[in-house]
């Protein structure tokens, strides 16, 4: 299921008024994952992680499906493995936790 995906680098360019969960969920929801999974999804990360690391982790993701045919979608396992490839590793825990936790596992 293509559930998390690159609206995690949209969700911080959307609205400058919203926190970032809310930016986090509005982008996953536009790529097909049900509203209650992705405020969890976004409650989650926005709860663990600075701005500064989703920032981070929206950037790598944006940069890890350049040039691919569909690049506006990641599935869950692709944003696991970008988290994991950070040097922070508490974006790769966090991001673990929301999938698991908000039942959005691969």
């Amino acid at each position: 299921m293509k559930a998390l995906t690159v609206a995690l680098v949209g969700a911080t360019l959307l609205s400058a008024c919203a926190a970032p969960a809310t930016r986090i969920s509005t982008g996953l929801q536009r790529y097909g994952l049900d509203g209650p999974r992705a405020d969890c999804v976004g409650d989650r990360l926005q709860g663990d992680l600075s701005l500064g690391q989703l920032q981070q982790l929206g950037r790598a993701a944006a940069a890890y499906r350049k040039g691919d045919t569909d690049p506006g979608v990641l599935t869950v396992g692709d944003l696991l493995r970008v988290a994991g490839e950070l040097k922070d590793p508490a974006i790769a825990i966090s991001v673990g936790k929301a999938a698991a936790g908000c039942g959005v596992l691969p």
